[in-house]
């Protein structure tokens, strides 16, 4: 099934919710980092400007910086709405109301799509889309993220899962997932099974971070390769 630019929300986080999500401290972002379905986030941007070494994977890559603006804007005033309608299930702590919000959101997306429209040499944002195998070869980077994707759709399935952390852990020493609920905050049984899959030839940590801004997302999946 062809993947349609329609039926994403595309919604971007910045540098500092990337750091204090993954817990990435000054020697984490000294290492190769790939971030898997980063979307519109202006982390590569921010970071790459810092010196950093960021690769970004998604399959909205495949678009332009114009459809991805277009689609950024349709897609503005629904989750606007959904928060207005949701606010008592967030914490207003590192963003204090709505307006900041928005504020923080479309700032972080407008640095992206002007570093996506003239990345064209850099190759930092690459089409891919999970669980299909990486142009890389195996521990090709340090650290893989994943943001508000993975164990967060639990409709995706439970293979779906297995397969596209195993492809992530293939070319990653590490993979650093976050959060570990579902859309509506909610500890699943797929967390609980996924671990207990990758638990037998994997290291596996639950971290406590300093970001919580769903209600109940604060804790951070770690599962490293034994190598």
């Amino acid at each position: 099934m062809a993947f349609k630019l329609s039926s994403v929300v595309p919604w971007g986080r910045n540098f500092y919710e990337y750091k204090l999500m993954f817990a990435l401290d000054d020697n984490d972002l000294k290492k190769k980092i790939a971030g898997f379905g980063d979307g519109p986030a202006s982390f590569n941007y921010e970071a790459s400007k810092l010196g950093y070494d960021i690769t970004s994977f998604d399959p909205i890559y495949q678009f332009s910086a114009d459809e991805l603006r277009k689609r950024i804007e349709e897609a503005r005033s629904i989750v606007m709405q959904q928060m207005r309608e949701n606010t008592e299930n967030y914490v207003w702590t590192h963003i204090k109301s709505l307006d900041e919000l928005e504020n923080v959101r479309m700032s972080a997306m407008r640095l992206f799509l002007d570093d996506f429209e003239n990345d064209r040499f850099e190759g930092r944002y690459i089409y891919h889309q999970l669980p299909e195998k990486l142009p890389y070869e195996t521990h090709a980077f340090d650290i893989g993220l994943s943001s508000h994707f993975l164990l967060m759709y639990t409709s995706l399935g439970y293979d779906f899962h297995i397969q596209a952390m195993t492809e992530m852990l293939r070319v990653c020493d590490e993979i650093r997932i976050f959060p570990i609920v579902d859309l509506d905050a909610n500890k699943t049984e797929l967390i609980s099974d996924v671990i207990k899959y990758f638990d037998r030839n994997y290291d596996i940590e639950i971290k406590q971070t300093e970001y919580e801004f769903q209600k109940g997302d604060n804790k951070l999946l770690i599962i490293k390769n034994r190598i």
